[in-house]
């Protein structure tokens, strides 16, 4: 349970794994409005280009159709071959507008969740099967509601087609009088300005619905404190593991660091808070180097090392403060210290009458 929120809320913004995660599964924020609107608004676009030569060929094939009707016998074998031809030109009419309509399904989730591929969803989940769980997702909240929502557009269409309908009834009266062309004209007419009304209310339904479903996604991504805990700790490691391995780490280092404090020329202390152990070989080095350095402890260990390999312990505590504090081990000491240090050590060769070590 999250430690600031007791019933484990989820009140923290998703993170970017967690986003991840739920992708990989195929949960996404994605409206079928958006779908359906689109495909209402190309086809109505396309609907525009296309329909001169849609009733073209649909006025070749009903005046063929007619044509042919005279010559058919009624038999089982005739009228087959007459639902044939009917179908088989109905369908070469009808491929563009279903190739349009799958095209602007695909793009139209594509710009909604990206280029995802994923068989998460189609893998079985045996807790479906569940009777009961299944009884309660049909009568869940969210069935619930994506049923008014197909219930209010299925009537909001209706009335609309209704109410184009009902204006153009006193046309509709003379249907009976006119010739083919002008029947199909007048279907045709009427079945656009339907579709552009259509058009219009899909998509101010599909804004609004986008906008819900990305809403209740981050809602359902969503993480409780406990949640982003468990999370850190599974992709930057335990901090208690991280920290023993710190540790060890450090001792490991001041081991090696102790183990150079004998081949130091020097030790400059602060006299006791800080010590610097200090090393010059004129043959192989441009300047000294600091082997070891540290405080309190560390600087009494390393003076402690020093009494038993009888290496000098200068006092000066300018020098050792600027040298712990701004040169790394293992680190040539800086510019401005070599004349410093420098007497330093021939402080030290002069007391043991010797020259820097070759």
């Amino acid at each position: 349970m999250a430690e600031d929120t007791p019933t484990g809320e989820r009140t923290e913004e998703a993170s970017a794994k967690r986003r991840a995660d739920f992708r990989k599964k195929g949960q996404v924020a994605q409206s079928r409005e958006v779908q359906t609107a689109a495909m209402f608004t190309v086809l109505l676009l396309f609907w525009i280009f296309y329909t001169p030569f849609f009733w073209r060929d649909l006025t070749d094939v009903l005046s063929a159709l007619w044509g042919r009707s005279c010559q058919y016998a009624i038999t089982p074998p005739a009228l087959m071959q007459l639902v044939l031809f009917l179908f088989k030109n109905l369908a070469i009419i009808m491929v563009p507008l279903f190739m349009v309509a799958m095209i602007t399904g695909f793009f139209s989730t594509v710009l909604q969740i990206g280029w995802l591929f994923t068989g998460k969803p189609l893998v079985p989940d045996m807790s479906k099967l569940d009777p009961i769980k299944g009884m309660a997702r049909f009568v869940s909240k969210k069935s619930l509601v994506e049923i008014i929502k197909s219930l209010l557009k299925v009537l909001l269409v209706a009335w609309i087609s209704f109410r184009t309908v009902q204006g153009e009834f006193d046309d509709a009266l003379a249907l009976s009088e006119m010739p083919l062309q002008q029947f199909l004209n007048f279907l045709g007419r009427t079945a656009s300005l339907i579709m552009m009304k259509v058009c219009g209310i899909m998509i101010f339904l599909a804004a609004l619905d986008y906008g819900f479903v990305r809403w209740e996604m981050e809602e359902k991504m969503k993480m409780t404190k406990q949640e982003q805990k468990e999370e850190h700790k599974d992709t930057e490691g335990d901090p208690h593991i991280k920290s023993k391995i710190r540790t060890i780490q450090q001792q490991m280092a001041r081991s090696r660091m102790m183990a150079a404090v004998p081949e130091a020329d020097v030790i400059i202390t602060n006299p006791t808070r800080i010590a610097v152990a200090v090393k010059y070989d004129n043959k192989s080095m441009d300047a000294p180097i600091v082997l070891a350095k540290g405080q309190e402890l560390i600087a009494a260990k390393i003076r402690e090392i020093a009494r038993e390999n009888d290496i000098p312990l200068v006092e000066n505590p300018p020098v050792a403060r600027i040298l712990h504090s701004k040169v790394e081990i293992g680190r040539t000491i800086p510019e401005e210290l070599f004349r410093a240090v420098a007497e330093i050590l021939a402080h030290v060769y002069s007391l043991k009458g010797t020259q820097p070590k070759p």
